[in-house]
């Protein structure tokens, strides 16, 4: 385990204390039934458990598996041994079930210090980390969806870490347009389904790990409606399962090949065919599948794992950029080059980089960016919990509206403002940062899938202000306002630097709402949603000031290292990152319609 004068690279368990219990006050879920068996001595052991496998047994072979990636040989695919060492080790620890129901063998911890939990993974080693996140996922959508003998058949195994699971929607020809998709579910007589299609950009879609491999598959009926409503979900095993859960014959799914990415190479990427022919289940072509709930109803049943999944793609964008950020930082401690400006002596020692002022302004973005993200990450997790144990209807309905507005928030601005950070750790290490003796360069390529990953930056701000905001009627925009203005309320009582900060962020505040209406004004949908990019940058930019708002109250006046630097990170995101919105609203107030007019022959 590391130690206080020795601090992890991966992630700062400081920083996890602070957010949990000086600000989230995850110590008072113990309040609501379902959390009371719960306390700090467990919630303390658990992140000193994640910590410690971690660091242990996922950070260790991360650029291994980078560098070695996985190898389909027109059967198998391969993977380096320590992958299936560290998912084992991670099933072991019950680490699966942290958030479940006790009735079905689950913790019941709070969804709040799961994350925080998941946090440290993600952080080692996002590549190995996914096959389990998509395990449970999978699980997730099956515990809410499925009949309880698939429950039996196919989540039981799961959640011991014999089986995984995947999401499988991608086709070549369709991408994120699943209203697309030309996979085929015909019915058979006994009540099952043989699926014909193939399938794209399946993260873990096959390997050697594990007994099974459990395929959640959108497909169509042959009956079905044009477009989304006609979207079925199937349960499509790579081995068939026995009702006495003994694996059976090979299933009709094989692989056409795997994709080569640009980072997050240790979890390998798939382009599956079903039905095509590799295997005769029952001596008759087709992948068998299992009918998931209802016809039509498979992408309803598909976003209750997508809409958890793009809050762990946040999540991944913050620990990815986490890392590096740290990486940075014990780098620019380290190591001497050039003197203070006002060294007057050439053959004076050299200092720390860190001692240039240049360098602490790109450690200090960093700073702002990694630990506003996180707290937006865990923020929304609470808001989960509080959504599953509301004491009353309007508790449970505030707390949707807040989560459905943040979600494309917390995907979205991760993985972008993670991004820059990621370039930002390159660039404190100067030419080291692009040599691959360091792995800053590799959380640069790892995070650049997360812009991408579960609906890309554009369909996320084409979610947040076509569905979320105007679509709603602008009741989670009020919402979240409201939140904010208590959170200023409460900093303006501080008075100083914290009551300064409350006064520019309620000024953002207002100027986005007059924006927005001006948007739903407009009477043209094409113009109210050309820019919903800028409007997703510039509501995640005023929501990551609220979050560093939040945490400068929680500061309070207290004393010490960590809490100034937390002021200093708060300040540096208060005068170089909120002023950033003025612009970006001026924009989208004056209807801009540079892209609409654009056309095709002026490229």
């Amino acid at each position: 385990m590391p130690t206080p004068s020795s601090p992890s690279t991966i992630l700062s368990a400081r920083d996890l204390q602070f957010l949990l219990f000086e600000w989230l006050d995850v110590e008072q879920l113990a309040e609501r039934p379902r959390f009371a068996e719960h306390d700090r001595e467990t919630y303390d052991a658990l992140l000193a458990l994640c910590e410690q496998l971690a660091t242990e047994h996922f950070a260790p072979h991360y650029r291994r598996s980078d560098i070695e990636e996985p190898v389909f040989d027109g059967e198998k695919v391969h993977l380096i041994p320590e992958i299936a060492t560290a998912l084992d080790a991670f099933a072991k620890a019950d680490l699966l079930t942290l958030s479940l129901d006790e009735e079905i063998g689950g913790q019941q911890v709070p969804h709040v210090v799961a994350s925080a939990c998941m946090a440290w993974f993600t952080a080692a080693n996002i590549g190995t980390a996914a096959y389990s996140f998509l395990t449970v996922a999978n699980a997730g959508l099956l515990l809410a969806h499925g009949t309880p003998e698939q429950v039996e058949r196919y989540v039981t195994p799961m959640l011991e870490g014999r089986f995984f699971g995947t999401m499988t929607l991608s086709e070549p020809h369709a991408g994120s347009s699943l209203g697309d998709v030309l996979t085929r579910a015909v019915p058979a007589d006994d009540g099952t389904f043989r699926i014909f299609g193939n399938k794209m950009w399946i993260s873990g879609g096959d390997h050697e790990m594990g007994d099974n491999i459990v395929h959640l598959v959108l497909a169509k009926l042959p009956d079905a409606a044009p477009g989304t409503r006609g979207i079925s979900l199937f349960v499509v095993p790579k081995h068939l399962v026995g009702e006495d859960g003994s694996i059976g014959e090979r299933n009709d799914v094989a692989l056409a090949g795997i994709n080569h990415k640009l980072g997050s190479r240790g979890t390998v990427n798939t382009a599956p065919v079903f039905g095509g022919g590799s295997f005769t289940p029952g001596g008759a072509p087709g992948a068998i599948g299992y009918l998931v709930g209802e016809p039509g109803k498979g992408l309803s049943y598909m976003f209750h794992m997508m809409n958890a999944a793009r809050l762990g793609v946040g999540m991944s964008a913050t620990t990815t950029a986490y890392t590096a950020y740290l990486k940075s930082l014990e780098y620019a401690r380290s190591r001497p080059q050039g003197r203070r400006l006002t060294g007057a002596d050439p053959g004076a020692p050299q200092v720390p980089i860190i001692e240039h002022a240049d360098v602490r302004r790109m450690l200090l973005a960093q700073k702002s960016y990694v630990e506003g993200a996180l707290a937006l990450n865990l923020y929304c997790s609470r808001l989960l919990d509080v959504q599953a144990t509301a004491r009353d209807e309007e508790e449970r309905t505030e707390s949707s509206r807040l989560l459905d507005l943040l979600t494309p928030i917390a995907k979205s601005w991760p993985s972008q403002w993670g991004q820059e950070s990621n370039s930002l750790a390159i660039q404190v290490l100067g030419g080291s940062g692009y040599t691959r003796d360091y792995d800053v360069e590799a959380h640069w390529r790892d995070q650049r899938l997360n812009p991408i990953h579960e609906g890309t930056h554009g369909i996320q701000a084409l979610d947040l202000l076509g569905r979320k905001v105007l679509g709603g009627g602008g009741a989670s925009l009020t919402a979240l306002a409201a939140r904010i203005a208590d959170t200023v309320g409460r900093a303006r009582d501080l008075g100083g630097e914290p009551a300064a900060h409350a006064d520019a962020l309620q000024t953002a505040v207002d100027r986005l709402g007059e924006v927005t209406l001006a948007l739903a004004g407009l009477g043209d949908p094409e113009r109210t949603m050309a820019n919903a990019t800028v409007y997703l940058e510039a509501a995640g930019h005023v929501v990551i000031a609220w979050m560093w708002l939040e945490q400068l109250v929680a500061v309070g006046e207290k004393t010490g290292d960590f809490y100034d630097g937390k002021r200093a990170a708060a300040r540096y995101f208060f005068r170089w990152e909120l002023p950033k919105v003025g612009p970006m609203l001026d924009l989208l107030a004056s209807g801009d319609t540079t892209t609409l007019e654009m056309r095709d022959a002026w490229f």
